[in-house]
């Protein structure tokens, strides 16, 4: 115990005697672990800035960009899409609930079709490759480039828990739209229509999955 308390001692003396008193005045260069939390890429307000050929270092916005939620009076159109297609809305077709429980089935506001299904379920391949395929995979088996990379828990969207009868439309809206787990939330990025597309297109996936190989003649 004797040499505790003296090994404590001599610790005590060293981190006062490399890092001083708190609040002591010195005219020494101060001892910095994390110099980058002093010294931080970044623009002050109403402050010039020499990175900049004008020197200020105010920015506009760049040109023919809109802020999402500051669009100017009258205009509800994100690049061609209206505003409320991002959410904000109620019913099935925005939230994926019915009263109090995940529904199931494509929502009316589709206004599907025989003629026009296929060219719904084309939309959602390509937003699926865009924003699901980096980690559920292109086939939905979750072996996308993230878990190459050792990222744990991505979703194989063709076991039992994620097929239609266990995991409802509905449900898997919601998850698009506010994440789940280490997923993290697409309402912001994906238009509702399009998140529907998507879950026709993960359906057709795991039906194509499902149905056996035709018989070689």
């Amino acid at each position: 115990m004797r040499y505790f308390f003296i090994i404590y001692a001599i610790i005590a003396l060293l981190v006062v005697g490399i890092f001083g008193f708190r609040g002591q005045h010195s005219s020494k260069p101060p001892i910095r672990i994390f110099p980058d939390m002093d010294e931080q890429d970044k623009l002050r307000a109403q402050k010039p800035e020499p990175f900049f050929a004008d020197g200020h270092g105010g920015r506009l916005p760049v040109h023919d960009t809109q802020p999402r939620g500051f669009n100017e009076e009258g205009v509800r159109v994100i690049g061609g899409i209206p505003e409320y297609e991002f959410g904000g809305q109620t019913g099935y077709y925005y939230t994926g609930t019915l009263d109090d429980y995940f529904g199931t089935g494509m929502p009316a506001e589709l206004e599907l079709t025989a003629d026009n299904a296929a060219a719904l379920i084309r939309r959602g391949q390509e937003r699926y490759n865009i924003y699901c395929s980096a980690c559920h995979g292109t086939s939905g088996d979750g072996q996308g480039i993230t878990a190459k990379y050792g990222v744990p828990g991505i979703a194989n969207l063709h076991g039992d828990p994620f097929k239609a009868p266990a995991y409802p439309d509905g449900r898997m809206f919601d998850v698009i739209t506010k994440g789940k787990g280490m997923m993290g939330s697409y309402g912001a990025n994906i238009p509702v229509r399009d998140r529907w597309a998507i879950i026709a297109y993960v359906r057709t996936l795991q039906a194509a999955k499902a149905t056996p190989a035709p018989a070689a003649q």
